[in-house]
């Protein structure tokens, strides 16, 4: 059955490969307003190069010679095509010279690993800028592949900035809830959210002290996958806990 679903999905992702011909970038369009870091790493690219990672982002680059060009990722089942923006340099004379193509990745849930295609002026393809690819047997096809060897998923832990970030591995589609004793162990106060295909979690603020939790399937509990600290409280539940100094 596992083997019939993959084939099922791979299909609609050629599908989509195959047929798409929505505009993905026309000469006219520009980037305006960047948050100060993005705009700084965008700006230190010199010229086209293999995608740069940055704590914070994945910025992938494409020659400007090119009308349109787009990028799909593998955890969107390559179903969503994201355009590429210009990024203009300004000459010694004011005027406008294309730099390069560009599309930044925000790392919301910090993925270690990323395969992905690219479409350039109606054909997909790999990213000839990245020599990193992975080749698929199943279905005769090459995948570009972006990873960050110098960071890790990461589990539930305590943040710099004082707060707790609960996470949760799983199943994809869940409705996932946190309680604990900080709730007086209410189910339904605090939801995770997935932010990437089966990887769950939530930052929440709290004070110096040691706190039992549980992540909640309805009313069932379900301790912290990815924390290893379990006890037994007094009436015999297996819960998670967290000590925050």
């Amino acid at each position: 059955m596992k083997r019939q679903r993959f084939f099922s999905l791979t299909a609609a992702a050629l599908v989509l490969m195959t047929s798409v011909t929505v505009p993905l970038y026309s000469k006219e369009a520009e980037i305006i307003y960047q948050p100060y870091e993005l705009d700084v790493a965008i700006h230190n690219i010199e010229k086209p190069c293999a995608p740069v990672i940055t704590e914070n982002y994945i910025i992938f680059t494409a020659s400007p010679e090119n009308r349109q060009v787009g990028i799909a990722f593998d955890f969107e089942d390559y179903k969503i095509i994201h355009p590429y923006k210009m990024l203009n340099h300004i000459d010694v004379d004011g005027n406008k010279v294309p730099q390069h193509l560009f599309y930044c990745y925000e790392r919301q849930h910090k993925l270690t690993k990323i395969k992905y295609r690219v479409i350039m002026d109606g054909l997909w393809t790999t990213d000839p800028l990245n020599p990193n690819k992975y080749y698929d047997e199943n279905i005769n096809l090459y995948f570009s592949v972006v990873e960050d060897k110098n960071s890790i998923i990461t589990n539930t832990e305590i943040t710099k900035t004082d707060s707790v970030r609960f996470i949760y591995k799983g199943k994809t589609g869940l409705k996932l809830h946190l309680a604990g004793t900080f709730t007086n162990w209410d189910p339904w106060i605090y939801e995770l959210k997935e932010t990437a295909p089966g990887f769950y979690e939530l930052n929440l603020p709290l004070p110096k002290g040691k706190y039992y939790y549980n992540y909640y399937l309805g009313l069932t509990p379900i301790t912290d996958n990815t924390n290893p600290l379990k006890e037994y409280t007094a009436d015999g539940r297996s819960v998670s806990v967290i000590q925050v100094d």
